[in-house]
């Protein structure tokens, strides 16, 4: 574990140890344990930043469930554009299932939004959220289906544990965040 990292053109600074992180996935899946006892809810990761988060949280969850992943195309940029132009992958058998979408991160939930506005559409039992990270300050809207969030954390940019800058830091164990330019 490093205290301070390098991508590209920026420092970035230790904010949540791996240690941290696990600990919170056990306790997240116990919770979802406990609350989807006896059914078999379908959990979709958005990718690409959930892939780690997702496969370290399932490994924590002993309820039988389903597993997919979807992926998400905006528009253009590095920031978010608010502008989503499709989602692919998305299970068309969604009727009457409980599904869980697994985020990395929620910050302005525009994206976010736009996945459950076409998920609502398929009529499941029921929709929730699960995200390891939450940026309440950036959030545009409150999204009622954030109903398991590992930490919330300041509207910084964030890198590692699926997270990523420009496509790198996504396979650090620890999360990172960009140290302030003065």
């Amino acid at each position: 574990m490093k205290n301070t990292i390098q991508i590209q053109d920026t420092e970035f600074e230790l904010f949540l140890e791996n240690d941290q992180i696990c600990k919170k996935i056990r306790l997240m899946a116990i919770q979802l344990d406990l609350d989807y006892e006896s059914r078999c809810p379908v959990f979709i990761g958005v990718l690409n930043g959930s892939f780690i988060f997702m496969a370290d949280l399932l490994k924590e969850i002993n309820t039988v469930c389903e597993v997919g992943f979807i992926r998400v195309s905006s528009y253009a940029g590095t920031s978010s554009t608010g502008s989503v132009k499709e989602i692919f992958g998305l299970p068309d058998d969604l009727r009457n299932r409980d599904v869980i979408l697994v985020e990395d991160i929620v910050d302005s939930g525009t994206t976010l939004e736009h996945i459950l506005q076409e998920v609502r559409k398929q009529n499941p039992a029921s929709l929730a959220v699960c995200s390891l990270l939450l940026k309440p300050a950036a959030l545009k809207s409150k999204i009622d289906a954030l109903e398991y969030v590992g930490f919330e954390i300041p509207n910084e940019f964030v890198v590692g544990y699926g997270l990523d800058y420009n496509g790198l830091g996504r396979n650090l164990k620890d999360i990172y965040k960009a140290k302030t330019v003065r």
